[in-house]
C-alpha cells in the first residue's frame, strides 16, 4: 500500500498540472456553442434541400478561393465551418455569405483552445501525450479509490480545502477524489480510447479494434482530378434522396490524391456530433462511388462512435453539458492542488513511521 500510495503521489506531482489544464479546457469547451458570440451564429438550422445547395454552391464557386472543407451549421450553432490551407479558416451564415475570416487559429480562441485540448499544439504527438495523460488519470482514479478506503471513516465533502496547507489539501483531495471518481473515469476512458483505438478492446471486446478499422476504412483512391466546377446541387439532393431524414455536416474536397469528394451526414439515432454516414463522389465527375449507412455497422463500432459524444457532452442537452463541467473543474482542482501540495507543501518528503517505542525510551527500568 505505501509503493502505491508513493506511485500515486509522484506520478499526480509530475502530470497533475496537465490533467488540470485538459479538464479546466474540456469543462469550457463543452459550451462553445453558446459563447461563440457572431452574427447569424444563433440562425436555426436549414433543412432545404435547395437552400442548403445553394449556400454550397456559393461557398464553392471560384476554385482559387474555395475551402477544402465546410462544417456545416447545427441546431445550436447556426454558422458553417470553412477550412483553408494552413490555419485559415472562416465562418459562414447558411446561404454562403462570410461573417468572418481568420489567417492563424490564434485568432480563434475556440479553435486554439480546442487545439491544445485535443493535441497540445502538437499535432499527433502532442494527441499521444494526451492519451498518456488520460492513462496515468484513470490510473489515480483507481489507486486514489483504494486508498482513500483506509480513511473512509473520516471523510468529509469539501468543495475547497480548509485550509492550504498540505493535510487539508490531502484530505480535500481525497474525499472530493472519490465523490468525482465516476465522472473522471467516464471522460478519462473515453478519452484515452479515443487516442488509442487498440484500448477499445478491452471495453468493447477484443474484435472491436479491427472491427473498426475495417468499417470506418474509406474507399481506396481513385486516379481522379478534382473538376473546377463539381455539381454540389446533384451530389447534395442525391444524399438526401438516400438519407431523407439526416441533416448535412461535413463535405470535404479529395485528401492526400484520394480522388474522391466525401459527405458526411448524421442520421437521426446517431449520437456522433458529425455522423458516421458517409457518402464518397468522384472528383471529376461527381458520380456517386460509395456509401456507408451508420445504421449498418457492427454494434462494437457503433458503441465507439458513441464514446465522443460522451466525452464532449454532445448529447443529453444542458443537463448532461453540466455534469461534464463538473468533472472537467474537478479534475482541474484535484490536479492543480495536488501539483501545489507535491512541490510547494512538503509532498516530496517521504512519509515515514515513528520508531516503535521501546521500555528504555519509556523511562521503564527494573525497580532497584
Amino acid at each position: 500500500m505505501r509503493l502505491l500510495d508513493r506511485l500515486h503521489r509522484w506520478t499526480g506531482g509530475l502530470i497533475g498540472l496537465l490533467l488540470a489544464l485538459l479538464g479546466l479546457s474540456g469543462a469550457v469547451l463543452v459550451h462553445k456553442d453558446a459563447w461563440v458570440m457572431l452574427p447569424h451564429a444563433r440562425d436555426a438550422q436549414l433543412w432545404d434541400t435547395q437552400a442548403i445547395a445553394a449556400g454550397v454552391e456559393r461557398i464553392m464557386a471560384d476554385p482559387a478561393t474555395r475551402p477544402r472543407s465546410i462544417i456545416f451549421a447545427t441546431r445550436d450553432f447556426g454558422l458553417n465551418r470553412l477550412s483553408y490551407a494552413g490555419d485559415a479558416g472562416a465562418y459562414s451564415d447558411q446561404a454562403g455569405t462570410i461573417v468572418t475570416r481568420w489567417d492563424s487559429q490564434w485568432q480563434r480562441p475556440e479553435i486554439w483552445l480546442f487545439d491544445f485540448h485535443h493535441h497540445l499544439f502538437a499535432g499527433d504527438t502532442g494527441e499521444t501525450v494526451i492519451g498518456i495523460a488520460a492513462v496515468c488519470g484513470l490510473f489515480f482514479v483507481i489507486s486514489g479509490t483504494i486508498l482513500w478506503w483506509r480513511t473512509r471513516k473520516t471523510f468529509a465533502f469539501r468543495l475547497l480545502p480548509k485550509r492550504l496547507s498540505r493535510p487539508a489539501i490531502v484530505r480535500h483531495h481525497r474525499d472530493l477524489g472519490v465523490v468525482a471518481a465516476p465522472l473522471l473515469a467516464l471522460s478519462l476512458v473515453t478519452g484515452s480510447i479515443l487516442v488509442f483505438q487498440p484500448l477499445a478492446g478491452i471495453f468493447l471486446g477484443p474484435s472491436a479494434p479491427t472491427q473498426i478499422k475495417v468499417a470506418l476504412k474509406p474507399p481506396a483512391p481513385r486516379k481522379a482530378v478534382l473538376a473546377d466546377h463539381p455539381d454540389w446541387t446533384r451530389m447534395i439532393r442525391t444524399a438526401r434522396s438516400l438519407y431523407p431524414d439526416a441533416e448535412f455536416r461535413i463535405l470535404s474536397l479529395p485528401r492526400n490524391d484520394s480522388g474522391l469528394i466525401s459527405l458526411r451526414m448524421r442520421q437521426p439515432d446517431e449520437w456522433i456530433p458529425n455522423g458516421r454516414t458517409t457518402l464518397w463522389f468522384a472528383a471529376d465527375s461527381g458520380a456517386l462511388v460509395r456509401t456507408r449507412d451508420a445504421r449498418a455497422l457492427p454494434r462494437a463500432v457503433k458503441a465507439y462512435n458513441a464514446l465522443y459524444p460522451l466525452h464532449a457532452a454532445k448529447i443529453g442537452g444542458l443537463p448532461y453539458r453540466l455534469v461534464m463541467t463538473v468533472s472537467g473543474l474537478a479534475l482541474a482542482l484535484l490536479g492543480s492542488l495536488a501539483v501545489w501540495s507535491f512541490w510547494f507543501r512538503g509532498g516530496l518528503k517521504v512519509p515515514t513511521q515513528p520508531p516503535r517505542a521501546t521500555k528504555v525510551s519509556q523511562g521503564l527500568k527494573r525497580p532497584a
